[in-house]
């Protein structure tokens, strides 16, 4: 018969860190959350170190080049999503290497054809006030005008308006020439007081945009996350079937660091893929591995040389694959037992090899309880799917805007190769759904929001660092009332919509 573990497999929510002495050195301004993302030996320095323990989850929904700009400058990495051609993965992760702080490709771009009601839409779907108009509609296209909500009024122009009609044209528009300084374009914005500045080609194609919202926002990165070139760090997603053709393309586009996706990563499958890789870049391509839920996996693919290991099967909050196949494990516990091996192959072999919990996290305060239990870091799916950055529409759905969210084994995405077994090329069935999340607006906000949560908590603690933390860190079982208890209870709330006259 199988073998049976008796104890029950505990999830973040279960869990409550003990605070323990702070001393008045403990504040959340001299508080490092640097950690390492890939391995390195006993008294070395991590090849890649971030500033803040995030990365995002390897997902069609999630995870595309603007994204990754966005969380490079926090301190992260995104992981762009591997569910698609060599080619336009390859693209995405050349433009964010390309992206020049300040210098902002354009996502919202239209046809002097197009109409009014066009407009209102793409407006809708990207959240963007400014938008780009080019003789194909594309961001690359001539420019011909630029489109703001200055430029018309829904309530006195007819839908069927083309663009062409109301639009500010090409020639009545201040623009710069491409190869200007950002130091010069800010100085062009500010003396003819512009909210936008297209950076135009000598072919007249439009290369950027200078937005005068972004010159305070480049000030407020000091934790952004550069290679040695101070280009953004960038990540990418691999499978185990085309990484032949997939890797070498993804290098050449220029990322830092890859990541087998996987819904499970215990298999011969990815110790092929770490083999191809290792046998033809030796360790100059970093490359996380994963997922596993017990110490066996761990130490498997650290011995295949994985850079990273990512912990965690069927916690994420789109996934059904503890539905659908009956594996899994509960996250805080499959996470405990990793880092405790992760620790003993330390002790072992001398090298490191990080950690990263991958799902289960529901709320801000479960990252810090996945830091303490042992994580370097966390892979967040349906977090970052609710910004702006992220590739999926903003949609309103009675009046409150969402955006949407679909699982890699749902038939939206048909990702097969995440599921992939060695049998057919298919996906056989669903391991996620297609939904809906809240939309919160910009990463930038929400980060900062997130992370200061974090660093009050390690205050709380008496933590100055995650190893500090983790070193620290008392944590304890609660029981079902306990958790009910922790939340508001035995009063009526206020509802903070209503106004009182």
């Amino acid at each position: 018969m199988a073998k049976i573990i008796n104890e029950p497999a505990h999830t973040f929510n279960e869990y409550l860190l003990i605070p323990g002495y702070s001393s008045s050195a403990c504040v959340p301004d001299a508080i490092s959350l640097k950690t390492p993302l890939v391995k390195y030996k006993k008294g070395e320095t991590p090849a890649i170190t971030m500033n803040i323990p995030m990365v995002s989850a390897i997902m069609q929904s999630v995870s595309g080049d603007r994204l990754a700009v966005a969380l490079a400058k926090e301190g992260g990495v995104s992981f762009i999503y591997g569910a698609q051609t060599v080619e336009d993965e390859a693209a995405m992760v050349a433009r964010a290497k390309n992206h020049k702080a300040g210098f902002v490709t354009s996502d919202s771009n239209i046809s002097p054809e197009a109409t009014l009601a066009d407009v209102l839409a793409l407006k809708n779907r990207t959240g963007h006030s400014t938008v780009a108009v080019t003789e194909d509609g594309t961001s690359e296209g001539r420019l011909v005008g630029i489109v703001t909500s200055r430029d018309y009024r829904v309530s006195r122009m007819a839908p069927e308006t083309k663009v062409s009609e109301f639009m500010t044209p090409f020639d009545k528009l201040i623009w710069a020439k491409e190869g200007t300084s950002l130091k010069e374009a800010n100085d062009i914005i500010w003396e003819h007081k512009l909210n936008a500045l297209p950076i135009v080609s000598e072919s007249g194609k439009l290369c950027y945009f200078v937005f005068r919202k972004d010159y305070e926002s480049h000030k407020q990165n000091p934790d952004e996350l550069l290679d040695a070139d101070k280009r953004y760090v960038v990540g990418a997603g691999i499978n185990t079937r085309d990484y032949a053709e997939r890797v070498p393309a993804l290098i050449e586009a220029g990322a830092d660091v890859l990541c087998i996706d996987s819904s499970e990563g215990f298999s011969d499958w990815q110790k092929f893929t770490l083999a191809w890789i290792r046998e033809r870049y030796g360790d100059s391509v970093k490359v996380g591995a994963g997922n596993v839920v017990d110490a066996a996996g761990f130490r498997f693919l650290a011995d295949c040389g994985a850079d990273f290991v990512k912990v965690g099967i069927g916690g994420g909050s789109i996934c059904i694959t503890r539905e659908t196949k009956g594996i899994g494990r509960g996250q805080a516990t499959a996470l405990i037992e990793v880092c405790a091996e992760r620790d003993r192959y330390f002790e072992e072999t001398g090298i490191y090899v990080p950690v990263c919990s991958d799902g289960g996290i529901v709320y801000d305060h479960h990252i810090t309880l996945a830091l303490a239990m042992g994580a370097d870091f966390v892979m967040l799916g349906r977090y970052f799917a609710r910004f702006d950055e992220s590739p999926s529409n903003r949609v309103s759905i009675g009046g409150t805007y969402y955006k949407e969210y679909w699982g890699e084994g749902s038939a939206r995405a048909r990702n097969w190769q995440r599921y992939d077994n060695g049998g057919e090329s298919k996906l056989g069935f669903e391991e996620g759904v297609d939904s809906y999340v809240p939309y919160a607006g910009s990463l930038h906000d929400n980060v900062a929001m997130t992370l200061s949560k974090v660093k009050s908590t390690m205050c709380n603690c008496g933590a100055l660092t995650i190893p500090e933390l983790q070193e620290k860190a008392v944590l304890t079982l609660v029981s079902a009332t306990s958790i009910v208890e922790g939340g508001a209870h035995d009063v009526i709330q206020k509802d903070t919509t209503t106004t009182f006259k």
